[in-house]
């Protein structure tokens, strides 16, 4: 038997151990030491972000936006259907009620025609979700959010190292969020930040992340003691966590570029199949660059794709798909939607399998994977 190809696996540039042990001998290991500091540092100046406060989780950095906006009952949120639980929890735990929005067929993204349509009077906010690190038209929603004085909130848990017309995700909206769980590009095994635009909101993030404290003035020496003064909870996160991040981020180019000849090659040797109508292949529009995030494919139809999925499985090949539509779904459900309100979503979604993708997968272990795939049209007979 072949040995087996996962879906993905973690990458280690090989600085994660001694970061870890500086940390250690530090004596710094519960949050803000020197490895937060600098995480937060490299990442706001590659990617010229006002202020980024590091968080245990994109989950936490989004319920941090959330809060930071103010979201609450009556207030109604833009958001895809098309995206993880956490996008929509974070207000939706407030109170806000989530107004799913269709995505677009080609990058299968929230679609920014659609977004006017939806606002009423209750809309507080637009969180556009950027799929496979691939950015939603943030011109035309930030024009779109402006014109409605809403805020925009960045889920750019796939975007790290993402950009749009020459601007990094995260960087655009009023905020923003990314993950560097076990699963992204850049990984601390679960971890994210927030991405703070909008200056006036530095110190209340800060209060937020801090259990509702003033804690970080404190420390600053602005003032005598600090105490309660908002809401918040524990959003700091381990800076053991941050040492093997920061390792991660010193090494971005080098990750991005192994992904981008990943990517192109899949593309490359996969082209067969979509000229003969067998599939579809992901779409970068020209004002974007991905972080190739991951690799997707989309099947003619749900029954060739669980197919598939199978066919891969029986040859120790791990592919997956995702997601759920959040409209169909029994939270869903309790919002008043049903399964058939948003088309695009829910027959791409059906159709999508993602390919195994990990940044040092061999070029043997891709050709397995596309061999596998010829193999199974074949027997099909297309």
């Amino acid at each position: 038997m072949p040995s087996h190809i996962p879906f993905t696996k973690p990458f280690i540039t090989g600085k994660e151990l001694p970061y870890i042990a500086q940390a250690i001998s530090s004596g710094s290991l519960a949050s803000d030491g020197y490895f937060t500091k600098q995480c937060c540092g490299l990442l706001e100046e590659r990617f010229g972000i006002h202020k980024v406060l590091m968080t245990p989780s994109c989950t936490a950095a989004l319920e941090m936006a959330a809060m930071l906006c103010n979201l609450g009952p009556g207030d109604e949120v833009i958001l895809p259907s098309f995206t993880f639980v956490s996008t929509a929890n974070a207000f939706v735990q407030l109170g806000a009620k989530p107004i799913f929005v269709d995505i677009r067929p080609d990058t299968l993204n929230l679609d920014e025609n659609l977004i006017e349509a939806a606002i009423t009077p209750r809309t507080k906010a637009i969180f556009p979700v950027h799929y496979a690190g691939v950015s939603c038209a943030m011109d035309r929603i930030m024009t779109t959010a402006t014109k409605h004085n809403l805020q925009v909130i960045e889920d750019a848990a796939q975007g790290v190292h993402a950009f749009y017309d020459g601007r990094a995700l995260g960087a655009i909206g009023h905020l923003g969020t990314y993950s560097f769980h076990d699963t992204k590009n850049y990984i601390s095994g679960e971890g994210g930040a927030l991405c703070i635009n909008t200056p006036a909101m530095v110190e209340r993030a800060e209060i937020i992340r801090d259990k509702g404290t003033n804690r970080s003035q404190f420390f600053r020496g602005e003032v005598d003691k600090y105490t309660w003064v908002d809401i918040g909870s524990s959003y700091v996160p381990s800076e053991i966590c941050c040492a093997f991040l920061y390792a991660q981020l010193e090494a971005l180019e080098v990750i991005t570029e192994r992904r981008r000849t990943l990517h192109e090659r899949y593309h490359h040797q996969l082209t067969p199949l979509e000229e003969q109508g067998l599939l579809r292949l992901p779409h970068i529009p020209e004002e974007c660059v991905s972080n190739y995030h991951l690799f997707y494919i989309l099947l003619n139809n749900q029954e060739t794709r669980n197919a598939l999925m199978a066919h891969l499985k029986q040859h120790g090949i791990h592919a997956v798909f995702h997601y759920i539509p959040l409209h169909s779904s029994p939270m869903g459900n309790k919002f008043g939607y049903c399964a058939s309100d948003l088309p695009i979503t829910e027959e791409l979604s059906g159709r999508l399998l993602r390919l195994p993708f990990y940044s040092d997968m061999t070029e043997r272990e891709q050709g397995r994977v596309v061999s596998s795939l010829t193999t199974f049209f074949e027997t099909r007979g297309h």
